[in-house]
């Protein structure tokens, strides 16, 4: 089997398909979101770091219009290509989620899946929610998904799934590289076994993540007055289980209120 180590967000017919299998349900729950948090309806939706569009593209088919931006030239290039495809739009761009602007705000936004981890530093962090605060409209939401740091309980450290299309089958499998809690930084391998019925290859890939327990996210979400924490919910998705962050919380979607 080949093997290269090159970054996962360089091959988005893979990635697209090994993180799509959600994308219902994430849909679902984002609309449920919009209807029940957003002030006014919502029309336009804004997706920060949004890779291949995996949902963005399901909410441009549903009508809404949208938008997302995302520092990978070549996850954009596929995101918009597949709009245009659909006869949609091209309304993806290059930029950085923590420096950017957009010519009028949006009624919402969202970023489900770990992305907003990427984050280093508490001042790109920072940098980043002063960014969404000015490209979302007062009485919009802004609907962050990802991985708190729980200080009680077993953390999870490994998964593995799989996707097909066709003939294309993909493997993988994500673990614990080295967590510093002091840094406040993760590593964790990711690896993506791809088979084709004539070929077969292996990308190995190190994704960096800044750590959060919920008490940490609380205080750089204060740092930004233009925002508060409105409900908080898990990954079941389920719009009309709201929970209750503590030290054992780990998955996580917080609904960030414009004010």
């Amino acid at each position: 089997m080949e093997t290269v180590a090159d970054s996962i967000y360089n091959y988005p017919v893979y990635y697209d398909l090994i993180f799509a299998s959600d994308w219902s349900a994430e849909f679902k729950f984002l609309e449920a979101a919009f209807e029940k948090h957003v002030s006014k309806k919502t029309k336009r939706v804004l997706e920060p770091a949004c890779g291949t569009g995996r949902l963005l593209f399901r909410m441009a088919k549903s009508g809404y219009d949208a938008a997302g931006l995302d520092l990978n030239e070549k996850a954009i290039e596929y995101c918009n290509k597949r709009l245009v495809r659909h006869g949609l739009k091209p309304t993806a761009f290059v930029a950085d989620m923590c420096d950017f602007t957009v010519k009028r705000p949006y009624d919402a936004a969202f970023n489900t899946i770990n992305s907003f981890r990427h984050l280093a530093t508490e001042k790109q962090a920072v940098a980043h929610f002063q960014a969404m605060a000015a490209a979302v409209r007062p009485g919009g939401i802004y609907a962050l998904g990802f991985h708190l740091t729980p200080l009680k309980g077993p953390q999870t450290d490994e998964e593995r799934w799989s996707a097909r299309k066709g003939n294309l089958v993909i493997n993988t499998a994500m673990w614990a590289r080295d967590k510093d809690r002091a840094k406040r930084m993760e590593r964790y391998n990711i690896r993506f076994d791809i088979y084709r019925p004539s070929s077969s290859m292996r990308i190995d890939d190190c994704l960096e993540l800044r750590s959060y327990t919920f008490r940490q996210f609380a205080n750089t979400i204060k740092k930004v007055p233009e925002w508060t924490i409105e409900e908080a919910y898990d990954f079941r998705y389920d719009i009309d289980e709201p929970i209750e962050i503590d030290s054992e919380t780990e998955d996580v979607v917080y609904i960030l209120k414009r004010v």
